[in-house]
């Protein structure tokens, strides 16, 4: 705003400047403040006042004053004397930067936005998924901007807390990481990635993939899939071992895999849990939802469901009668697993449904943490701003926010429009299907996701990507096809409602300032994406019903494939469609751990392959 301002040392009664001070400091400044990261704001005729609880909390009461400012597009503020405080901590975030690659702008923009936690996958002392990097280096330069860091735990657990040698090898594993780590903030332990050799009978006692000793098949479970009941006993030894490196580290056991598993069995865990650990449980994960007339599990993340889940609720009444801290993933950095290869979901009022779960849990039964996103990261937007309105107190939600923030990004004339154009999309999400195959599938890459008829196609992917293809499956298919009808109506009204939002921004940005409206496009461009990806799933599921009807009716094939032809011609259209769409925004077609996946190069590879699909094997199927 063209104020340059000198940081000094000054005297606590100057005039005209802004006041930075804490807790410790000015301690009749700060009644009130009780938690870490708070602030009290004051603003006078003659001077500004921000007094933190502590240092973080001076931070965020300074980016406090930026978001008013940036509200009102200029360098004023009204006289007030307010104190806030945030709801949630920790606030954890994956990189949206790249697997585990945290450079300082993104620390600073994880800052101003709220958050006050990183996580970094580990395999060993300063060894992530990706390869070396130096963890304290990053905790320094993390702490700078008043930001902690978490360990996402991918060590191997190969040994039983009965084994006689069993905390050597522990002290040689997650000791050997807190050792060369000791400013880490916490850990996190995920079933899949932390299981042990259990001796449940429940399970295999094995972990995934090492075979049985027999030979024979084995249908049981890994321990990492089922509530193990001598988890604790791990827990135990593992979290005696860290604390004699770090006596204050958060140990986070989040039981992601096995929220299908019977309640019984798994509050029987939590009730045998050690009480100084925090748990962590999926907010929306393992609910049944009815849409219709069919139902739908949600077996992974999804922003159409706001939750919580009756997976969630059992373990958070488990937890809150315990006294365990109590940690959901809640994917409110913006993003879930319902499209793979986008910055954020642009459905504000939907998220704002979550918001309130989220606070109510809060009220209800002590949540007070959130893992914000997995692998797939963050991206700065205005979905995360309102985040940020909402986990502080006093809360202010998007129905308050979202019309500030469209009149400081859209203009006065344009913002009401923009508004409804969210409004649009925060309804037509939730009809949104959330089905391992589509997750996994065409909603996974979007419009590159490929039209395979009999022949499985290898999906090109970076060779260094930390998933790449490896969490894609091109065969599409559906674990019950009687289904399909009712999931492509579902996502034609989700695709309409979505074009009436697309619409009603480009009238926003019609209307909005010229200087608005760069920015503006990128959030359309976005919009067209996604509807793009909706059509791409409706034909892929068309495309499937006319396979099974290929085989069903072979005395129809030749207009059965005349009818896939002119689908797979559809589809290559809209392919080409989305091609300007990522070559404007280079953040369109990518994610962290798979890399490009949605990018020029793949549509084309798509457009091709679907070709030789028209040119090649339909003909080869016809009768004449």
């Amino acid at each position: 705003m063209d104020l340059p301002l000198l940081l000094a040392k000054g005297d606590e009664d100057a005039a005209r400047c802004i006041r930075l001070t804490t807790k410790d400091l000015s301690p009749k400044l700060a009644e009130g403040l009780t938690k870490p990261r708070g602030y009290r704001l004051i603003v006078e005729p003659e001077r500004i006042t921000v007094c933190g609880f502590d240092e973080r909390g001076v931070g965020q009461g300074c980016y406090y004053i930026e978001d008013l400012m940036n509200l009102r597009e200029g360098p004023f503020l009204q006289e007030q004397d307010t104190l806030r405080e945030p709801i949630f901590s920790p606030r954890m975030i994956h990189s949206g930067w790249g697997i585990d690659q945290f450079p300082d702008q993104h620390l600073n923009a994880i800052a101003h936005a709220g958050m006050d936690a990183i996580l970094v996958f580990v395999k060993g002392p300063d060894m992530t998924t990706t390869g070396y990097l130096d963890l304290n280096n990053l905790v320094d330069r993390a702490a700078h901007f008043g930001v902690d860091v978490y360990l996402y735990s991918y060590l191997k657990s190969r040994r039983h807390p009965d084994d006689p040698d069993a905390e050597a090898y522990y002290e040689s594993t997650y000791g050997a990481l807190m050792r060369a780590c000791p400013g880490a903030k916490g850990i996190v332990f995920v079933g899949e990635s932390c299981e042990f050799p259990s001796k449940d009978q429940n399970t295999t006692g094995r972990l995934r993939g090492e075979p049985s000793p027999d030979g024979k098949p084995d249908n049981r479970r890994s321990p990492g899939w089922w509530p193990c009941y001598d988890y604790p006993e791990w827990l135990n030894m593992v979290k005696g071992i860290l604390r004699k490196h770090n006596p204050d580290l958060d140990v986070v056991f989040w039981t992601y895999n096995w929220g299908w598993a019977p309640e019984e069995n798994r509050v029987a865990l939590i009730h045998s849990l050690p009480t100084d650990i925090s748990l962590q449980a999926t907010f929306e994960m393992f609910e049944n939802i009815e849409k219709n007339g069919i139902v739908t599990r949600c077996v992974d993340y999804t922003a159409s469901f706001e939750g919580p889940g009756v997976y969630f609720r059992s373990e958070a009444e488990a937890a809150h009668e315990r006294g365990i801290p109590l940690y959901t993933m809640s994917n409110t950095g913006g993003l879930s697993w319902d499209i793979g290869v986008i910055p954020y979901e642009p459905i504000p009022f939907q998220w704002e449904r979550r918001y309130r779960a989220l606070l109510n849990a809060h009220e209800n039964w002590g949540l007070v943490g959130l893992m914000e996103s997995h692998h797939y990261g963050w991206w700065p937007s205005v979905v995360n701003e309102m985040a940020k309105w909402a986990y502080w107190s006093p809360s202010a939600l998007p129905e308050e926010m979202a019309p500030k923030l469209a009149e400081r990004d859209f203009g006065p004339e344009g913002a009401p429009l923009a508004v409804e154009a969210w409004r649009a999309w925060s309804e037509a999400i939730r009809d949104y299907v959330p089905t391992n195959e589509d997750q996994y599938g065409p909603f996974r890459v979007g419009p590159a996701y490929p039209l395979v008829l009999h022949e499985d196609v290898e999906f090109p992917s970076a060779p260094y990507a930390h998933f790449g293809a490896r969490i894609l499956k091109t065969m599409y298919g559906s674990h019950r096809i009687e289904d399909v009808p009712a999931e492509i109506e579902l996502l034609e009204r989700m695709r309409d409602r979505w074009q009436e939002g697309v619409a009603l921004l480009e009238q926003a940005i019609e209307r909005a300032p010229e200087r608005k409206r760069p920015e503006a496009e990128r959030m359309l461009g976005l919009g067209r994406f996604i509807r793009n990806c909706v059509q791409t799933t409706i034909n892929t599921k068309r495309w499937l019903l006319l396979k099974k009807r290929l085989e069903a009716e072979p005395e129809q094939a030749d207009a059965i494939l005349d009818e896939m032809v002119a689908l797979a011609e559809a589809e290559i259209a809209s392919a080409e469609a989305t091609i300007p769409l990522v070559e404007a925004d280079s953040r369109l077609g990518w994610e962290p751990s798979m890399e490009y996946m949605c990018d020029r190069e793949h549509l084309e590879w798509k457009i091709a392959q679907v070709r030789r699909v028209i040119e090649e094997e339909i003909p080869a199927l016809r009768g004449g």
